[in-house]
């Protein structure tokens, strides 16, 4: 009784304080009723919503499309998850103030997978993934960038390499995964690094970097050599300007240079201000991942960042990257324990040294360094061999990777992007890529520049083409200047290498310049710049030593009347010719022409020769063109003062009338050669133009022919083979051979056998087959036979000719006697072989005959 009375004390005190509680509240809202009535008013009208938090990712999969290994892990798999979780404590607990590790995320099937075990090392059959620029390339290309919600935080989820090639699209992570891959693959020593990294990079945002096609390649340049000073050269003449006068020259030119280098400089400055990005309020907690490439394997000399995005390489102190918390690859795991405050500018990425890098397996494929230690004994390390050789016992096995096999079809890989078109911005630049065969043109990319921030005002466009028929691989088309300029492979029709031209007179006899492949053409040609009023040609390795042709137009005589379609086009009338040649060392300087000049309008010949090695001056010679020069068949009368020569050489013999006449005639006949090959330039370059308009307007594209997809007469080919196998198959089936076919046709093909016929028909069958086998023994032995008494013939005829035989007559017989035997010993072998196969030939009838589901039921 004593241990209830306190219990029903407390709980009449509990009863009382309630009722004064209530008393209280009573009294209070008595008291505030008229005051904060409208207040509750106010209050009422505010609804609060809770947050839905939705914590399941925006995609899904099934896991039934997935092997056992996505959807469970295995002891070993758990054991490192264990490891991992211990790995993670340990971590937390000594640097509470570090960002968590990403160690082990969730897979498709919201499975927990170390990372390390998620690269899955990997080398395809393509040579452009070989090198790293290429593989890099390829995933930057193949696959859309997704962001990280929220940006600050490390993903819940990283899904397989596999998966993100089928989906096209992934995270940084899952980008950097998947190049790691296949750069280990490659041989590359290639590490995931998880880290921070600015916005644009972690945006992909190349709004402010300069187009890489548009960078120019550094170019070496190569030192003047100093002139060596010979003992007996000509001094130069006496310098006599003002040194005063050149000296305030250059100085108050540096001083404008230095002024225009500062304005420059100046101007510099305020276009970097102007395109300064805005300030980012999460500037250092933006989470990123990326790949390193260390230095050593692959002939790489320096390590260096790839940035899976962009697929182009950064310094390890680049800028864009502030901060590194882990790298793995397929092996281990390190944690970064330098210093990062001023981003990865100072970092050391020797992951051997322990002081830096804290790895998670002991047995890493870094060697490690050694922390010297004060009056270290020698002797200690013996007396730990064992406890040593016990540990490395114990040493955890990372296990084998639980990805599927990465495989990229043919297709896939030719098509590049999603879809087979990308498009990137850069620095007043835009970049289009399109999959192969894409375009009907052979377009692959295009890239345009403009002249300013917005893209609005385009400056030129670079166009990029394969697989075209007419070797174009490149088009640069400048809209300021209008110019056009057409690049070819070696391959092409006339050989052409380069067509530059403006877009506004594409047509003939208009401003344009071709480069050609000299080497492919007959004539050497190698360029032709062509005016309204000109044409110049330049040619090497010639066996005339011709290098240098140069032809000046007229305008065109203006016709009245109706114009004659049927006449064609009107050839500009030719003014001036001229030739230059290079040096023949077979003739004489006197009489090697350097220079010939055709003065059409003039009626002149002009030559200048080459210079003596000891002469300063070259000698010259002009002629004066007869009357009735151009009429055919007329007789050229010719004089002394129709020529005029300055010859160098006062001691040469002057050159005979006779000897003139002749020369005069012999440039006659090749000024209308060279005529001739004026016009036929003029008709080549027609010829060139009508040839790029019917180029253009067909579009045909160079399909190979182990290209079975997109070769119509290679797939037409092929299907013709499949349906002929087909059609084969079927025969055969029809065709396929019945044994009791032609004996149940004897007896009327009844519907049901009885016993007897089913006796009658296996004896019929079995003896019709014994007949065969007899007659073909028989047919074998005959030929053998026959054979063997042509050949005791031919040994008798022998005989009684030996005596009087010729020596080719004997190695007849003796060519005919070897055929003989060899065919003789074929019969025997084909005769011997039929005895042997004949009874088992005859047992296997037996046997089928019996399970013949017609006679079956009787044997």
């Amino acid at each position: 009784m004593a241990d209830t009375e306190p219990a029903v004390e407390t709980e009449n005190t509990q009863e009382t304080l309630k009722e004064e509680d209530e008393e209280d509240e009573v009294k209070d809202v008595e008291e505030l009723s008229e005051d904060a009535e409208a207040f509750k008013e106010e209050l009422a009208k505010i609804v609060v919503h809770p947050p839905t938090i939705d914590l399941t990712p925006k995609e899904t999969f099934d896991p039934a499309e997935f092997p056992s290994s996505y959807k469970e892990n295995l002891p070993n798999e758990n054991l490192v998850l264990q490891f991992a979780e211990n790995f993670r404590r340990q971590f937390v607990h000594l640097y509470r103030d570090r960002k968590p590790l990403l160690l082990n995320p969730v897979n498709e099937c919201f499975v927990e997978k170390f990372v390390c075990t998620t690269i899955r090392p990997t080398q395809l059959e393509y040579k452009e993934l070989y090198d790293w620029d290429g593989a890099a390339e390829f995933v930057a290309d193949y696959l859309n960038f997704e962001t990280l919600e929220p940006p600050f935080e490390l993903p819940k989820r990283l899904l397989s390499p596999t998966t993100v090639l089928k989906r096209q699209k992934g995270n940084c992570f899952e980008y950097s995964t998947l190049l790691c891959s296949l750069l280990i693959g490659a041989g590359y020593d290639a590490y995931v690094v998880s880290g921070y990294a600015t916005r644009e990079v972690c945006l992909a945002d190349e709004s402010r970097e300069i187009c890489p096609l548009l960078k120019k390649k550094e170019e070496i340049k190569e030192e003047a050599k100093k002139k060596e000073l010979k003992k007996y050269t000509v001094k130069p003449p006496k310098d006599l300007q003002s040194k005063f006068e050149l000296k305030q020259a250059a100085k108050a030119k540096a001083e404008k240079d230095k002024e225009d280098a500062k304005h420059r400089t100046e101007e510099e400055q305020r276009q970097a201000e102007l395109e300064k990005p805005p300030p980012d309020p999460l500037y250092g907690l933006r989470i990123h991942s990326w790949v390193i490439v260390l230095h050593g394997k692959r002939e790489v000399p320096e390590s260096f960042f790839v940035e899976p995005f962009t697929g182009l390489s950064h310094p390890v102190d680049s800028s864009n990257y502030q901060g590194i918390e882990s790298v793995w690859n397929h092996v281990n795991f390190w944690v970064n324990m330098q210093d990062c405050s001023e981003g990865v500018q100072n970092l050391s990425y020797d992951l051997g040294d322990c002081t830096k890098w804290e790895y998670m397996f002991p047995n890493t494929d870094k060697p490690l360094l050694q922390i010297p230690e004060a009056e270290e004994d020698i002797m200690d390390g013996l007396d730990d061999e064992e406890e040593n050789a016990e540990e490395q016992e114990k040493q955890l096995d990372l296990p084998p990777t639980w990805v599927e096999p990465i495989k990229i079809s043919k297709k896939d890989f030719e098509m590049r992007c999603p879809q087979g078109k990308k498009n990137k911005l850069y620095k007043r630049a835009k970049l289009e890529k399109f999959a192969h065969y894409l375009m009907k043109d052979g377009l692959v990319s295009r890239l345009s520049v403009y002249s300013d921030r917005e893209l609005t005002d385009m400056v030129m466009t670079r166009e990029y083409f394969e697989h075209r028929e007419d070797k174009l691989y490149n088009r640069v088309h400048n809209h300021q200047t209008t110019w056009i300029t057409e690049y070819f492979a070696p391959g092409r029709a006339k050989c052409v290498k380069e067509h530059q031209y403006k877009a506004s007179t594409p047509g003939p006899e208009s401003e344009r310049t071709m480069l050609f492949y000299a080497e492919a053409r007959v004539d050497g040609l190698m360029k032709r710049m062509e005016t309204p009023s000109e044409m110049t040609e330049h040619f090497e390795n010639r066996d005339d030593f011709l290098y240098f042709k140069h032809t000046e137009f007229g305008k065109k005589p203006k016709k009245f009347g109706p114009q004659d379609k049927s006449s064609g086009q009107e050839p500009r009338p030719i003014l001036k010719m001229q030739m230059k040649y290079h040096r023949n060392k077979n003739k004489k300087a006197n009489d090697d022409i350097a220079e010939l000049v055709y003065l059409c309008s003039e009626d002149k010949i002009q030559i200048t020769y080459h210079t003596e090695d000891k002469r300063i001056a070259s000698s010259t010679r002009e002629f004066l063109k007869p009357h009735n020069w151009d009429e055919k068949g007329a007789t050229l009368t010719f004089s002394g003062d129709m020529q005029q020569t300055f010859q160098v050489d006062p001691n040469l013999p002057s050159n005979k009338q006779v000897e003139m006449y002749e020369m005069l005639l012999s440039l006659l006949e090749q000024e209308g050669t060279c005529m001739e090959g004026v016009r036929e330039s003029e008709e080549e370059v027609r010829e060139i133009l009508e040839d790029r308009i019917r180029e253009e307007a067909a579009e045909e594209l160079d399909i190979s022919v182990y290209d079975t997809e997109r070769n119509e007469k290679a797939k037409k080919h092929r299907k013709d083979l499949e349906r002929q196998q087909l059609e084969e198959k079927m025969r055969k089936q029809e065709m396929e051979i019945d044994y009791l076919a032609p004996f149940l046709a004897q007896i009327g093909d009844p519907e049901k056998i009885t016993r007897q016929q089913a006796y009658k028909l296996k004896e019929d069958c079995l003896m019709d087959l014994k007949q065969r086998l007899i007659d073909k023994a028989n047919l074998i032995q005959a030929r053998f036979e026959k054979e063997t008494q042509k050949l005791q013939k031919k040994q008798a005829w022998y005989q009684q000719n030996q005596v009087n035989m010729l020596k080719d007559d004997e190695e007849a017989y003796l060519e005919y006697c070897s055929q003989a035997m060899f065919r003789i010993h074929i019969l025997e072998l084909r005769l011997n072989r039929h005895k042997d196969q004949a009874p088992h030939k005859y047992m296997m009838l037996e046997q089928t005959l019996r399970q013949d589901p017609r006679l079956a039921e009787y044997f």
